[in-house]
């Protein structure tokens, strides 16, 4: 499908979440990910019980391909404190997840790695999403 730009989508959950760790909702602010703003500001907001269950949320399970590198991978959005990179648990803070929070399966997404590089991947298919499954409060 190869589709840039296309409308977020976040739960309310995840949305509330997300302003409370860009410290949108406190005096104190961690550091800021470069485009969390406007994720939040533009995404379209759902209640948890009607997301999409090809939507990108928190705790979900992606099958990402790699339009560089030709391979596919496994990935699990978490918050902060339970990323493993080294074992498929990305931050939604880090670039990646920030990119892919909110994406519909078929679209691309674009971030910058570490060493200064765009990187773009496809979103595949959604392995597991935890609101599809029946848990809203994750």
């Amino acid at each position: 499908m190869n589709v840039l730009a296309r409308e977020r989508v976040l739960t309310e959950l995840d949305h509330l979440r997300l302003a409370t760790l860009s410290g949108r909702d406190s005096k104190s602010r961690l550091t800021h990910p470069v485009g969390i703003d406007a994720l939040l500001d533009d995404a379209r907001i759902v209640p948890s019980q009607r997301v999409a269950s090809d939507i990108v949320t928190m705790y979900s399970q992606v099958l990402l391909r790699f339009v560089d590198a030709g391979i596919q991978r496994k990935l699990t959005l978490c918050y902060p404190e339970d990323a493993e990179p080294q074992f498929g648990f990305v931050s939604v803070l880090s670039p990646i997840g920030l990119s892919l929070i909110g994406q519909q399966v078929g679209s691309s997404v674009r971030w910058e790695s570490p060493d200064g590089s765009e990187r773009m991947a496809e979103v595949d298919a959604i392995l597991f999403q935890p609101e599809a499954s029946g848990d809203y409060t994750t």
